[in-house]
């Protein structure tokens, strides 16, 4: 006999538990179940908050909480011998993370190489005064442009073709020969050469290039002050013998060489393999942050790979002239060294333009996503709640009055 039952949905910690209740008298074997169902990612999600060139950036920890710790630290240090200091702060490197600094590297490389070749099948367009891009058919119609003489044109942008450095920004730091050596110099900005922040974070954890050397230390360096140090002698090891790299390093194609996908299947095996590899390489490049520090200008977008920042003078940001000029270092985070640069999500590529009446109803997603997702590879879980695939898009003015 069937008894009709009545489901009750709970809500505790991000759980949705739907428990059902028989509303009749049952015997002992109709026991009420329980389902639960988990979501890890928020149904819709805000973007990153924009932050105006006169706000400093806040801190990942806020300063009471990294004092808080550093107290716990000396109560619990109090009356105890020092350990020794770990690598990499003894001048060694970490060789369990060896490995993957080369995977960060040679992803690296594959997402340019992949870009080049998916952007003579997807269409992306770039404004000419302002950092703005945007992936689709035609540019969006929004109002947006801060660039040069915005005022007038109405904040409309003036679409051009974009290319790889619109869609992955390169972001550069100073190379350091020795990590643990003396900061950088105001007079010695020019004579000390500059590369992808990646790569010089991948260089300090164990890729070794040779047009970019770096001192590798076989021995912990000895303390005799708190910010001073001496190298240990070396002298009675056996002298370093080269080696070949632990992987295959690979090199970026020149544009000049770059094919475009045969076919849509060979398009859709790109775009995944593309997207692969922006995963992996912020995948690891978060892990190799958490061991290797590296900073970030709370005023401006200069990035420095080290345990503290350099000296040179070049900060142009806002009240710069109060600061002389000398950027306000912090511990950097994962978008700092890696910006995702996000775009309006076009929800049918094939369909009706995005319209500027209907713009809160777009979502948003980093521009390498966006076109892997238009390319036709499958939207990570990550990424849904800012792109708002399940909002329903009006199809006109009126409608989307009538929306409550």
């Amino acid at each position: 006999m069937f008894y009709p039952c009545s489901i009750q949905p709970q809500h505790r910690n991000g759980k949705l538990k739907l428990q059902s209740k028989p509303i009749a008298p049952s015997r002992k074997l109709h026991q009420p179940c329980a389902l639960v169902i988990r979501c890890d990612h928020p149904q819709n999600a805000d973007l990153p908050r924009y932050y105006s060139k006169k706000e400093k950036k806040p801190f990942p920890v806020p300063i009471v909480e990294l004092r808080r710790a550093a107290r716990e630290r000396f109560k619990k240090s109090r009356g105890q011998p020092k350990k020794p200091v770990p690598p990499p702060k003894n001048g060694l490197i970490v060789k369990s993370l060896v490995p993957l600094a080369y995977d960060v590297f040679n992803e690296r490389i594959t997402l340019i190489n992949n870009l080049k070749k998916l952007l003579k099948v997807v269409k992306v367009h770039a404004c000419r005064y302002c950092n703005e891009i945007h992936v689709g058919p035609i540019g969006h119609p929004f109002k947006s442009c801060r660039g040069h003489r915005a005022s007038i044109r109405k904040g409309l942008h003036e679409w051009t073709y974009a290319t790889v450095e619109d869609v992955f920004v390169p972001v550069d730091s100073y190379h350091l020969y020795d990590r643990l050596g003396k900061r950088i110099r105001h007079d010695e900005r020019f004579s000390i050469p500059r590369l992808p922040a990646v790569v010089e974070l991948c260089i300090q954890a164990g890729v070794d290039l040779p047009e970019f050397p770096t001192k590798r230390r076989r021995k912990p360096i000895i303390r005799i002050g708190k910010s001073e140090f001496v190298d240990a002698d070396e002298s009675e090891l056996p002298d370093p013998v080269p080696e070949p790299p632990l992987k295959p390093i690979l090199t970026e194609i020149p544009d000049t060489e770059i094919v475009a996908p045969r076919d849509e299947e060979e398009t859709i095996q790109l775009a995944e393999e593309t997207l692969e590899a922006w995963e992996q390489m912020r995948r690891g490049a978060k892990k190799l942050m958490r061991m290797y520090p590296v900073r970030v200008c709370g005023y401006c977008p200069e990035v420095h790979v080290g345990p503290s920042g350099h000296k040179a003078q070049n900060c142009g940001a806002h009240k710069h002239q109060q600061r002389n000029g000398q950027h306000g270092w912090q511990s950097a985070v994962l978008d700092d060294l890696i910006p995702p640069r996000y775009v309006w999500h076009v929800p049918d590529v094939n369909g009706p333009p995005l319209q500027r009446e209907l713009r809160s109803f777009y979502g948003q997603a980093p521009a390498v996503v966006e076109i892997c997702v238009q390319a036709g590879a499958d939207v990570p879980d990550q990424y849904k709640p800012t792109m708002r695939l399940d909002i329903g898009i009006p199809t006109s003015l009126r409608e989307a009055e009538m929306v409550v």
